[in-house]
């Protein structure tokens, strides 16, 4: 895709800013608004004005549109999409609220889960149930249906979702089902069958995803609908393509149908920007750090590619509880997540300790020092009062700070209950929110088996740079990159990812007995499946499959991902199956159980575009340093007080300049703060590279 396409424009609407990126064969534009919650779109179409102003472009001259954004993520965490219900199999009304019957906590014995989407009263059974085999076991209820239908009139849903036993085999009564109750419910009613939504094994992820996919989808697709008409008003021919949480493009048809796979579709820009980067600099294990104005995301690569997943947790009770939040089947890149952002709310607790999060200011009101009526103090505040933020450079210089609001609303809030006062309560809410990123990073690194010490940081958002180094001293990290374009990253990241869509199915075959066929016949189907995705929207492009399927030992209600060879499947690739779970069993768990019969449980396509080739960087030839724009007084943390520190411009500072720390180095979207123990300078790329000075703490 990217050679084809000139002209490309990427939008990433986050909780507080929305941002615009704008390449043109030459040179990248971008910019930072901040995002108009009640009207998402009108934040896109303001960003995208300025940016094709500042290239002088027309919008008709627009190649190609790339969108992500967080709309579907604040609604189900918010509980702000459609009144929905839920049609199952009779008998099986209360699978959503019973969900593993376990307790994700056991020593908490006032456990709250988040509630089901669906009330128990707007959820419905009807007499039908088919085998796993298919068989008909008992018969549809055709006739019950009108009366249903009548019911969901009367309690006015806007969305249903219907999910039966087994139907992720054997769909016929579902499709039956939608068939007779569309032309029976008011025009507006969406239905999502689970058979397509996430036709897999468990019928609680399947049904609680279903039924998310249902709740969201008259708000997305209605906004979906309301940016392509505006974008048509304004001139744009350009097809439109959303990021999904997997970390590929769709169709805007696709996304507005199936829009539960757009819900980490922001984060998962980032970690395609990280993963360009690892490649282009030559690193093997990479931890990419991505704060926002509303959270920040960790995600950890190896040989430049992310961990990849196909379960992710929504509106989490406890925040770093697994187990504690809405489940949902879809792919997605591996990341953890946490509500420590430029806008996360800092306060006093009962204990009288500084916390910080989980919630945040947002765009309105926003941080005290924006001047739009914040009253809570934010870690942007803290930042501007410790002096690491400018407020002649922030946003471009389009928002004006009040320096001396943040300050007494972090004297209220923090210094008054704590007897703190000066540079001390702002210093607390920094300390705080590095440390709860850097102690998510650790327990993320260690669930994972990494060595989190030998990682290179990659940072990027608006907020990350000016954290990075104290981030990556307390994690015992000795390299960061920071990306030219670090404060609208993701967005980059957008238009660096492939066309891709991926097919999941659950079908249960044996290894030791491998029926290739069956197996060849179903991996077929899916591939057509995909194919049918992607294949409109990259003209003729090659494409790349990939075939993954997950493999257990018979019983085991925990299966492990194994790639498939390419080509046809042979009956003797059964052995070779085996061999390459039982090795990954084997790295997991210690031990293999030999003689035991494995199966592969469910099996995913996924088709893409080739992804682009990278620039690899190089070493470029010293060149002397700018001069600093100016000086101003700082916070160290490694030194505990306030410091002078040279402000240098980063677009004055060439491939091979060289300083030392501590310094700020200032662009338009954010700043990168170099630490006392770091050393920073521009590689042939125009990459910041800070490294870590030797007997740094």
């Amino acid at each position: 895709m990217a050679a084809r396409h000139a002209i490309k424009l990427a939008a990433d609407i986050g909780g507080t800013f929305t941002d615009i990126v704008l390449e043109t064969a030459n040179r990248r534009h971008s910019c930072k608004v901040l995002t108009t919650t009640a009207a998402p779109e009108l934040g896109v179409l303001e960003g995208i004005e300025i940016v094709l102003l500042e290239a002088k472009v027309a919008a008709r001259d627009v190649d190609v549109f790339i969108h992500g954004t967080t709309l579907a993520t604040n609604a189900l965490i918010e509980r702000k999409g459609a009144r929905t219900a839920l049609i199952t199999t009779e008998g099986f009304r209360d699978v959503v609220e019973t969900g593993y019957e376990k307790r994700f906590d056991h020593y908490d014995l006032m456990i709250d889960r988040p509630a089901p989407l669906v009330p128990r009263t707007r959820r419905y059974t009807v007499r039908e149930r088919l085998a796993v085999n298919g068989d008909v076991l008992v018969p549809l209820d055709e006739a019950a249906i009108p009366e249903l239908a009548r019911k969901l009139n009367e309690e006015r849903v806007n969305a249903v979702a219907i999910g039966f036993l087994h139907s992720y085999a054997h769909d016929a009564h579902e499709k039956r089902v939608r068939d007779i109750l569309k032309p029976l419910l008011d025009d507006h009613v969406t239905l999502c069958l689970s058979s397509e939504v996430s036709p897999e094994i468990r019928e609680y992820e399947r049904f609680s995803t279903t039924c998310a996919n249902a709740y969201v989808r008259p708000l997305m697709s209605g906004y979906l609908a309301r940016l392509r008409d505006e974008l048509s008003r304004r001139g744009f021919k350009a097809p439109l393509f959303l990021m999904m949480s997997g970390g590929g493009l769709t169709t805007l048809e696709t996304a507005a149908r199936f829009p539960i796979r757009l819900v980490e579709s922001g984060p998962a820009g980032g970690a395609i920007l990280a993963s360009t980067i690892a490649r282009q600099c030559g690193l093997d294990e990479v931890l990419s750090f991505d704060m926002g104005g509303t959270t920040a995301k960790i995600c950890l690569l190896s040989d430049g590619e992310p961990e990849r997943a196909r379960k992710f947790e929504i509106a989490r009770a406890y925040r770093d509880m697994k187990g504690s939040g809405l489940p949902v089947r879809i792919p997605v890149i591996e990341m953890v997540e946490i509500g420590a952002g430029g806008g996360s709310i800092a306060r006093v607790d009962k204990l009288g300790r500084i916390t910080v999060g989980p919630d945040s200011a947002g765009s309105t009101p926003g941080p005290v020092s924006y001047g739009r009526g914040g009253s809570e103090p934010a870690v942007t505040d803290a930042n501007v009062v410790l002096g690491k933020i400018d407020p002649a450079f922030f946003a471009g210089g389009k928002i004006a700070l009040d320096e001396a609001g943040a300050k007494q609303a972090l004297q209220d809030a923090i210094g008054v209950p704590l007897k703190l006062d000066g540079i001390w309560p702002a210093a607390g809410v920094t300390e705080i929110v590095e440390e709860n990123m850097a102690n998510a990073a650790r327990v993320h690194a260690i669930e994972r088996g990494k060595d989190i010490g030998q990682c290179t940081m990659i940072a990027f958002g608006g907020a990350a740079p000016l954290h990075a180094c104290h981030l990556a001293e307390k994690l015992g990290l000795n390299q960061i990159i920071v990306p030219s374009g670090a404060g609208v990253g993701s967005a980059i990241g957008f238009l660096q990812a492939p066309i891709a869509y991926e097919i999941t199915r659950s079908a249960a075959i044996a290894i030791d007995d491998f029926d290739a066929a069956a197996a060849n016949r179903l991996l077929r189907s899916m591939e057509r499946d995909a194919r049918r995705v992607v294949e409109p929207a990259v003209a003729g492009e090659k494409l790349k499959v990939l075939r993954i399927a997950d493999f257990r030992y018979v019983g085991q209600g925990h299966e492990i991902r194994v790639p498939l060879p390419v080509g046809e499947l042979k009956a003797s690739d059964g052995p070779k199956l085996r061999a390459a779970f039982e090795k990954l069993y084997k790295v997991l768990y210690g031990l293999i159980i030999p003689k035991m019969e494995i199966e592969a449980v469910t099996w995913s396509v996924t088709v893409s575009s080739a992804p682009p080739q990278v620039k690899r960087a190089g070493r470029p030839k010293a060149a002397a340093a700018p001069k600093p724009r100016k000086s101003r007084q700082v916070y160290d943390p490694d030194v505990g007080k306030l410091v002078s520190m040279p402000i240098y411009w980063r677009f004055e500072m060439k491939p091979g300049a060289r300083i030392k720390g501590p310094a700020i180095i200032a662009e338009n979207e954010t700043s990168t703060l170099v630490g006392s123990n770091f050393k920073a300078h521009i590689d042939s790329l125009g990459y910041i590279v800070l490294e870590r000075a030797k007997g740094g703490r």
